[in-house]
């Protein structure tokens, strides 16, 4: 009975030992079930004026789908009906990836980004819309671009207002995340302005990737894709926050590392048939923020779908993956 105790005792220190991503499944409650067209990468929400919620993603056209409850989704059709022209300067097929949408100044935004995979040959486009809705969009070009060599990569822009200007954070690998200014105007970027270096790791390759900054109490949080995406069961993307009193940083985690040391607390990691969280943005919607991303599901092959789950802020000021009410 002593050596079962102890072997007991051992084993629950043991466990105890181990990092919160290889916990129970229970650390992480399940996102809102979801019904109709739930396949999706790089998730990009918002509800509409006209009471729709809209998901534009990679793929397709940028590709969408429209709810009326969160809960089902119907395939929608494209942004855009084909791509426009000069796409195709980065990439042979014409394909956008991760989309930004965002209502300012009476209208819609749509950012997005055009490359191909392991270059840095890449740019952000914008666009806009009076409704929102796929199929209303005028393109307006290049908001920013990267070229080979730049040590920072133009794609998976996220778009917020802060401190009385416009910004948009960026960035894949190469460098980082980093951040530029936007005249508010065009939604381009502001000619000559500072690169703003936000978040790395310290070793190659750097994987880091998908920002997302958005406002809570005095703080800004930077959202980011760590690790691996777009190998199905085999991905290993995980979400980690942190924030800064500016919109420009330096970003720290609860501990105090600066996100430009490889910091970041760990939001959101696969568990159970949820494999690889990531490619995530945040809309705020009956007063409450959402978190929107995408996994592969391992009872499915590996299908990239569609999750969605509140934030919860905690009295410390940072935020938890929380279960729906």
């Amino acid at each position: 009975m002593k050596r079962l105790r102890y072997a007991a005792v051992l084993a629950a220190a043991l466990l105890a030992l181990l990092p919160t991503t290889a916990q129970a499944d229970t650390a992480y409650p399940d996102p809102l079930p979801i019904t109709g067209q739930e396949i999706i990468h790089d998730p990009s929400v918002i509800h509409l004026k006209n009471g729709q919620y809209v998901a534009y993603s990679t793929g397709g056209v940028i590709g969408a789908r429209l709810s009326a409850d969160l809960e089902h989704w119907a395939d929608s059709g494209n942004a855009f009906a084909e791509p426009p022209s000069w796409w195709y300067e980065y990439n042979d097929t014409g394909d956008p990836w991760a989309p930004d949408i965002s209502y300012r100044d009476g209208k819609y935004w749509l950012y997005y980004s055009v490359s191909s995979w392991g270059s840095n040959h890449s740019a952000i486009g914008v666009a806009t819309s009076p409704s929102g809705l796929p199929g209303t969009w005028t393109d307006h070009g290049k908001a920013f671009s990267s070229e080979r060599t730049d040590s920072w990569n133009a794609i998976d822009p996220a778009v917020i207002k802060a401190e009385g200007k416009l910004w948009m954070a960026f960035g894949s690998y190469w460098t980082g995340i980093r951040m530029v200014e936007l005249d508010p105007e065009t939604g381009k970027a502001l000619p000559g302005e500072a690169v703003h270096h936000l978040a790395t790791r310290p070793d190659a390759p750097y994987a880091v990737e998908g920002p997302y900054i958005v406002k809570h109490g005095r703080y800004y949080y930077l959202f980011a894709s760590y690790d691996a995406c777009c190998s199905g069961v085999n991905s290993t993307y995980k979400i980690r926050v942190g924030r800064s009193e500016s919109v420009t940083g330096p970003y720290v985690d609860s501990d105090g590392t600066p996100l430009l040391q490889g910091g970041g607390d760990l939001l959101l990691a696969g568990h159970g048939r949820f494999i690889g969280t990531g490619g995530e943005s945040v809309f705020r919607d009956k007063g409450r923020d959402i978190l929107a991303y995408h996994y592969y599901d391992a009872n499915d092959n590996g299908t990239p779908k569609l999750a969605l789950n509140p934030l919860s802020w905690g009295r410390d000021g940072w935020p938890t993956v929380a279960a729906w009410d």
